[in-house]
């Protein structure tokens, strides 16, 4: 695979158009598919988990924190996910949860290819929750009746919703109808990933671009393998490594919060199975893209992590599950 979505959204060369950022989608939604339907969390959704090969075709990767779910009950640890792609239920520390939770961060993904930067940027769990309240107006019970009987729920102050297009102004009807269904609070009336699929946002002008006319990154080029080769040709066959997909190391790495596994001692034993929605308007025919142009002259932001220590309590718990079946 020569890149990652997170090097094309981060890439100043690089113009998406309304039907490239239709493609990405599309690919990112049918790879969630297949996994649903095969009963698999990902749980891991962001842009540099999703590969991209030289014919353009997008994969999903990193499958390390991917769980079999659909059993009555089960009960899964909250602390997956980036905390910029995590799920407010999973934010207020549900424990059972099933496929919204990889929709919700699907719609952060599209978020991004929309306006070229990470949507919901929030320095720690609370601060998260506060920047998705700020953006999509804090849950009334009407909207989410099981969210005050959350193990974690705390009450916020309430900020009414602005309008949806007041954060995507130059995005067609149609994506913005997609992106409020899969930003819906409550996970039970979440879009499911098929129903994204099957929206009308895909169907309508302009078409998904095909696959290896997506615009990438410029493959990186052999430097000392070009330079010797001017002087020197090789008489045998040479071996070319493919590019390996390149990860920032982050100098400053947030952990979870101080007190995210203290109320979390039943979820060490954590029973888990290790298996291998009218008409389109017219506003739709031509769209620019949604790009947020003050990104150009600011340095990225650094993305949520998860540090050593952290990292090794999750292997733990997560050991734990594969080691208590039902």
């Amino acid at each position: 695979m020569e890149t990652d979505l997170e090097a094309v959204i981060r890439d100043r060369n690089i113009f998406l158009s309304p039907a490239d950022i239709k493609s990405y989608l599309q690919m990112t939604l049918k790879g969630l598919a297949v996994c649903h339907k095969k009963w698999v969390l990902h749980r891991d959704m962001k842009p540099n988990n999703l590969l991209i090969g030289p014919n353009g075709q997008l994969k999903l990767a990193d499958f390390g924190l991917a769980r079999i779910f659909g059993s009555p009950d089960r009960r899964f640890t909250h602390q997956v996910f980036a905390r910029w792609y995590r799920a407010p239920e999973l934010l207020f520390g549900t424990k059972q949860y099933g496929p919204a939770v990889d929709v919700w961060a699907a719609a952060c993904i599209f978020a991004e290819l929309l306006l070229r930067r990470p949507f919901l940027q929030g320095s720690s769990d609370i601060d998260q929750l506060g920047k998705i309240f700020a953006a999509f107006g804090t849950p009334t019970a009407s909207q989410w009746p099981d969210m005050v009987y959350l193990p974690d729920y705390v009450e916020y102050q309430y900020v009414p919703a602005p309008p949806l297009r007041s954060l995507f102004p130059m995005t067609s009807d149609d994506a913005l109808d997609l992106l409020a269904k899969m930003f819906t609070y409550d996970p039970k009336n979440r879009i499911s990933v098929q129903q994204a699929i099957e929206h009308r946002y895909f169907s309508s002008a302009p078409l998904p671009t095909v696959p290896d006319k997506l615009p990438r990154p410029a493959p990186k080029r052999e430097s000392v393998n070009s330079k010797t080769s001017d002087f020197n040709p090789p008489e045998g066959p040479t071996v070319l490594s493919p590019p390996r997909k390149s990860r920032r190391v982050m100098p400053e790495r947030e952990g979870f919060e101080g007190n995210a596994y203290q109320n979390d001692k039943f979820d060490d034993h954590v029973s888990e199975v290790r298996t291998g929605p009218g008409e389109h308007t017219s506003r739709n025919e031509q769209v620019p893209m949604s790009l947020d142009f003050s990104i150009f002259g600011a340095r990225p932001p650094n993305r949520p992590t998860i540090n050593s220590a952290d990292r090794t309590h999750l292997k733990r718990k997560l050991d734990l599950e594969f080691q208590h079946p039902e």
